[in-house]
């Protein structure tokens, strides 16, 4: 797995960087492919892009922070975003839209082979 992360309007400082990759380097114990670590010349299966940026410089409060998570799998895009007033809390709860969406991915998977076998099973039933 492969993160890259980009920062608009916004200077990436090395603690906020090392705080995205421990919040997404969660994310590998759900998807096998996500496991694979591959040197940084090579293509990977999965790369996740997180973006974090601050929408305007002129506003001081409300949502001022956003952050998406797009996740590139074989044959699936998968992308949470999230808006906020405090930049770690934005990016928590982006990470936590992905989860679930990394979920739904891995068990639609999960379920579709238990069909065709519980399909089969009724077949052979008889």
């Amino acid at each position: 797995m492969r993160i890259i992360i980009k920062a608009k309007n916004l200077v990436l400082s090395a603690g906020l960087k090392t705080f995205i990759e421990k919040k997404i380097s969660v994310l590998k114990k759900f998807i096998s492919i996500l496991k694979e670590d591959y040197p940084e010349g090579q293509k990977t299966l999965a790369e996740v892009l997180v973006e974090v940026e601050k929408e305007t410089m002129h506003h001081k409060k409300g949502e001022v922070f956003k952050s998406s998570i797009e996740i590139n799998l074989p044959g699936k895009k998968l992308m949470a975003s999230a808006r906020g007033e405090d930049l770690e809390k934005v990016i928590v709860e982006a990470k936590e839209q992905i989860k679930k969406e990394v979920n739904k991915y891995k068990f639609k998977k999960i379920d579709k082979n238990r069909r065709k076998q519980r399909k089969l099973k009724k077949e052979f039933k008889i």
